[in-house]
């Protein structure tokens, strides 16, 4: 959600936190604001809005050498310049910033009136600064530990004090921070894209640890003052993955790099001689598989849609029971953690705090939790028990496309693993890596007819409401069609199970409201045809994602597009990608943002 970033180093810092709090700007924000110092003064500078208007009220030359920046998704108090952050205590001497929610800053805040600080925001993050300055006696790395043990909430906190130049000070819980290691220069970031431009040797700070910098050491502790040594890990990403290079934005790139990043997702991992799958990350021997008797998938939105789609591949293939599970309702649902059970945590960002909390939840009871991550290092992906990465490459949108496809990948491997272990044959396991080894090309064929579905997305974009509609393994697809409409383009769209419509949302149609219907060639596609006509029979407008050559719904259909023919688990890949063209041709036809909506954060890092 929030973004942050911290220098310390030889070079002017405004240019540096700017330039870093840009590459955040895909985590979703609505202020932001700086804060340099220089020779014993604090000069913040903060805006609401985007950051081209922060970056207007810089002063050109804006001397100092150490600084923090910060983009804020507001939770505390509106949107304006003065609950920007960063923020100080009442002397300007202190200054911070802060993502996460600090759950008891109201008691904070009432006995720190009391002593006499005065509160400018409404923020609960002004807490922190008054706390530093009420707890400082000369060491700000110790006021900041101190603050730390009577914070209750999430926190990635960095602060500075005027008293203590070319010096900042970290501390973590719950919500993200990653220390740069540059030459000459340190950093610290929210997250790994801010740092990138200057250095590939991260340091990723935990839960409970303080970090000190300054431009040619840096230092980690705990709350206790012990001293923690810490692996120094290498970005793998080029510079490049995270720039537009010539598309319009983001989300377009990030649509049309899915054959690739679906080829990244399963290369290496292939064993076509024993016609299985090799995922070595699930620190898993072969017995401890063989003896699994139910698995759930634990996620949050597009994830759990993913995971969706897996349960259904899961318990027809590998015939074990399988469900998907929000994280953020598992939780707090006192789960029964069953023996022989395995959890899969799925998160692109790894940080996704519903399913962090889910996991940790799952692990104290007692079960072994895998990671299904996109980040590397990220929280989900050190803390779970094993797991995979799906190589996806960044994922700047705050919509998630080519995660989900990768997420998907990866699952589908799992399931082919199990699978061969169990009732799979080694032809039929042949003829599944053959299926998942077309889904690139397919998905590039569909891909090159973009300009089909813009002309649909032009058509049909000034509906006030939609119906997305499919049936087994592609009911999950229609949720998550509905989900990119809505999420991009804000138009109000839901998605059901066709066998559902007849259960209440048939009452919704009418000549303004069209239904997309999900058919493909599978055991379920009758069915859905006499959805498909209930609908048409009450004046419905009907759109159909069907196969090649499938002239009855071309016949019931207003409009048609069609995919190549596939296997019948392969579909909600090529199902996928036109949904997901509808959605940002949609938005951009209505003149949306489409890689920063409204409302919505790349990273959910607080509940």
């Amino acid at each position: 959600m929030c973004g942050i970033v911290g220098y310390c180093g030889p070079k002017p810092a405004a240019p540096i936190l700017i330039e870093g709090l840009k590459r955040l700007e895909y985590r979703g924000y609505d202020s932001a604001g700086i804060c340099v110092g220089n020779h014993g003064e604090l000069t913040i500078i903060k805006k609401k809005g985007k950051l081209h208007a922060l970056d207007a009220a810089v002063p050109d030359g804006l001397q100092g050498y150490w600084g923090i920046g910060h983009t804020r998704w507001a939770t505390h108090g509106e949107v304006n310049d003065l609950n920007a952050h960063p923020h100080s205590d009442q002397s300007g001497r202190i200054a911070i910033v802060h993502n996460g929610i600090i759950e008891n800053y109201g008691a904070l805040r009432e006995k720190l009136q009391h002593e006499g600080y005065a509160f400018r925001t409404e923020t609960d993050s002004e807490v922190i600064a008054h706390l530093l300055s009420s707890l400082y006696e000369g060491n700000l790395e110790q006021a900041l530990k101190r603050t730390c043990a009577i914070l209750k909430g999430t926190y990635g906190i960095v602060a500075m004090h005027q008293d203590e130049p070319d010096q900042l000070v970290g501390a973590r819980n719950g919500s993200p921070l990653v220390l740069g290691i540059g030459e000459n220069e340190m950093l610290l970031g929210s997250d790994v894209t801010a740092l990138i431009a200057h250095t590939r040797q991260v340091v990723y700070i935990e839960d409970g640890e303080v970090v000190r910098v300054t431009p040619n050491n840096y230092r980690t502790t705990d709350l206790r003052d012990r001293r923690i040594d810490k692996k120094v890990d290498t970005i793998s990403w080029e510079l490049e993955e995270i720039e537009k290079g010539n598309y319009r934005c983001f989300m377009e790139k990030e649509i049309f790099e899915q054959p690739e990043s679906i080829r990244r997702a399963f290369q290496g991992r292939i064993d076509h001689e024993h016609a299985t799958a090799h995922l070595g990350g699930l620190n898993m021997s072969n017995r401890e598989l063989l003896e699994i008797e139910r698995i759930k998938l634990v996620a949050a939105g597009t994830s759990y849609h993913a995971g969706m789609v897996s349960s259904y591949l899961m318990e027809n293939l590998a015939r074990i029971p399988c469900n998907a599970e929000l994280a953020s309702e598992l939780r707090y649902r006192n789960p029964i953690v069953e023996r022989n059970s395995i959890y899969f945590a799925i998160s692109q960002s790894g940080e996704t705090a519903d399913t962090l909390y889910a996991l940790r939840e799952l692990q104290r009871k007692g079960a072994r939790v895998l990671g299904i991550c996109n980040v590397v290092g990220s929280t989900i992906a050190r803390e779970s028990d094993g797991g995979v990465y799906i190589h996806s490459g960044p994922e700047i949108a705050v919509a998630s496309t080519k995660a989900f496809t990768s997420q998907l990948t990866a699952l589908y491997l799992y399931t082919l693993l199990i699978a061969r272990m169990r009732d799979m044959s080694w032809e039929q396991g042949h003829r599944f890596i053959e299926a998942l080894e077309s889904i690139p090309a397919l998905t590039q064929s569909i891909l090159e007819r973009h300009a089909e579905v813009e002309a649909l997305a032009r058509k049909y974009c000034q509906a006030q409401n939609f119906l997305f509609l499919g049936r087994g393994i592609n009911y999950p697809v229609a949720l998550e069609g509905a989900l990119k409409l809505k999420e991009i383009s804000y138009i109000h769209a839901e998605g059901y199970s066709a066998a559902e419509i007849k259960h209440g949302p048939i009452a919704l149609i009418n000549e303004q409201t069209p239904s997309l219907f999900i058919v493909p060639d599978d055991g379920l596609r009758e069915k859905v045809i006499s959805n498909m006509k209930e609908v048409k029979a009450r004046k419905g407008p009907v759109i159909a994602l069907a196969v090649d050559g499938d002239r009855e719904v071309a016949a019931i259909a207003d409009d048609v597009f069609s995919v190549p023919r596939a296997g019948q688990y392969i579909y909600p890949f090529a199902m996928m990608i036109p949904l997901q063209l509808f959605a940002y041709y949609c938005a951009l036809e209505l003149g949306r943002d489409v890689d920063q909506p409204r409302n919505l954060a790349k990273s959910v890092t607080v509940e």
